[in-house]
């Protein structure tokens, strides 16, 4: 890999010496979650998803769910302590965070925002997600998360 295929997450990773290894596919946005798994070889559910929601108080918050789960707004606001969340709109993303739909990761963002991982990650060694970039994946000990980034574990997809 060059060194300007380098994303923004894989430098921050690398500056804090954590292992992580990359892949790339063909950078197409429409592509859903699913798909980005099957073409990775993965099982979709070791593939998450990172999305941003803001809360009734104001408060941003980022959630990482597995690629084919919905985020539940109730059990989500009720992680985070709020009377309701809503996801953040698309517009808003960019300037927010520094990622585009569709490459957003909690790793790297403009601003640490609190964090929660869905706890169905805990049943995996490593999980992959956004490498902040549409078209990069980074694939990451579960362990190793918690060396760059603050978060918290709940169950906040719906059944």
């Amino acid at each position: 890999m060059a060194k300007d295929d380098k994303t923004n997450v894989m430098r921050v990773l690398d500056g804090k010496k954590i292992a992580y290894k990359s892949h790339m596919y063909e950078q197409d946005a429409s592509l859903s979650g699913e798909e980005i798994a099957g073409i990775l070889g993965e099982d979709a559910d070791k593939v998450f998803k990172t999305l941003v929601t803001v809360g009734k108080t104001g408060q941003h918050y980022v959630f990482v769910i597995p690629v084919k789960a919905e985020l539940d707004l109730k059990k989500a606001a009720k992680a985070v302590s709020e009377k309701s969340i809503a996801m953040l709109p698309q517009k808003e993303l960019l300037p927010l965070t520094g990622y585009v739909h569709g490459g957003c990761s909690p790793i790297g963002m403009k601003k640490a925002f609190p964090t929660i991982i869905n706890e169905s990650a805990k049943e995996y060694d490593e999980i992959f997600f956004s490498a902040g970039k549409v078209g990069y994946q980074v694939e990451l000990a579960v362990k190793d998360i918690e060396k760059a980034i603050r978060y918290s574990f709940a169950d906040v997809v719906t059944e």
